[in-house]
């Protein structure tokens, strides 16, 4: 029998230790095949994603909606399931909440390239963009490095506080700034996670700087200055989370930069970057990371 989880039930499968440990897994694993997704754009702005992946047990597929005109409304900009089947069997086995495996794998790839390449894994932690995405980026790295203090940045003053609430609730030291860029000169972990409709970082990063840049996915999405991402190509280190980032990492695309030159996360885990500096690490999705929750859930 399928077994069908809501948000709350598909988020309580998901541990954060768990899910890193799998993403971990799949990006050494050879029996993992991950296809090109699908996206069909929509009438009224929107698209549909199909996204396939398998490894030698499970073959999944996530089939959600990106509707960018439902930010700031009741209703969430991503919709849809991950549908898990059994390989051997052929069955489906499982389906997830798409929206929850979205913030929580996206989330948990944050942490392994923070773990792996920030300079200074000790915060405080400027989160830039303060709905889904912003919570769990801030649940991700505070269970997985030793984050005390949290600087959250948003357009919207009510999800900034509402953020800072949930913050000070789990024992941190929490604050709300309107201004990102005068924030990053004291926050060397940093995670953008808005809808990318426009640049919400320009400042220069201090040398120990880590950016997780999540927000942007297609080549039209921007949450970077062009100016500062050619600045960590120079002065640092620019990582992708994988190969398909070379026609989707909309800050890198726009800043003129060649994305096919810089490494993805499986290049460098456990090896030191060749450059000293601050760290980008540009992250667009990827089925793999969908798969790596389907294992986690089994």
């Amino acid at each position: 029998m399928t077994q069908i989880l809501n948000a709350r039930e598909t988020a309580a499968q998901l541990a954060w230790p768990a899910l890193v440990a799998q993403i971990r897994a799949v990006l050494a694993d050879p029996s993992v095949h991950v296809p090109e997704r699908l996206v069909q754009p929509l009438p009224g702005g929107g698209s549909l994603f199909v996204m396939p992946a398998h490894d030698n047990e499970f073959a999944i597929t996530k089939l959600i909606t990106f509707t960018p005109a439902n930010a700031g409304t009741t209703r969430p900009t991503i919709q849809g399931d991950v549908v898990v089947f059994s390989i051997a069997s052929g069955e489906r086995c499982l389906v997830m909440d798409g929206p929850t495996v979205t913030a929580r794998r996206t989330a948990a790839v944050s942490l392994l390239a923070a773990q792996e390449l920030a300079p200074n894994k000790n915060g405080p932690l400027l989160v830039v963009g303060a709905g889904a995405q912003g919570r769990a980026h801030l649940d991700a790295f505070v269970q997985g490095l030793s984050i005390g203090e949290v600087v959250i940045a948003s357009r919207t003053e009510g999800s900034a506080q509402a953020l800072a609430v949930y913050a000070r609730s789990i024992g941190l030291k929490a604050s709300v700034t309107t201004d990102a860029d005068g924030a990053l000169q004291d926050c060397p972990l940093v995670v953008t996670c808005t809808p990318a409709s426009g640049i919400v970082l320009q400042a220069l990063p201090r040398s120990d700087t880590f950016i997780a840049a999540v927000g942007s996915f297609t080549p039209q999405m921007v949450e970077l200055a062009p100016d500062l991402c050619r600045y960590f190509a120079g002065h640092g280190s620019i990582v992708v989370d994988t190969a398909d980032a070379v026609h989707e990492a909309g800050d890198l695309l726009q800043a003129g930069l060649d994305v096919a030159s810089f490494p993805a996360l499986k290049d460098v885990i456990g090896r030191s970057l060749p450059r000293q500096g601050p760290v980008l690490f540009k992250s667009c999705g990827w089925a793999g990371w969908d798969l790596a929750a389907a294992r986690t859930a089994n």
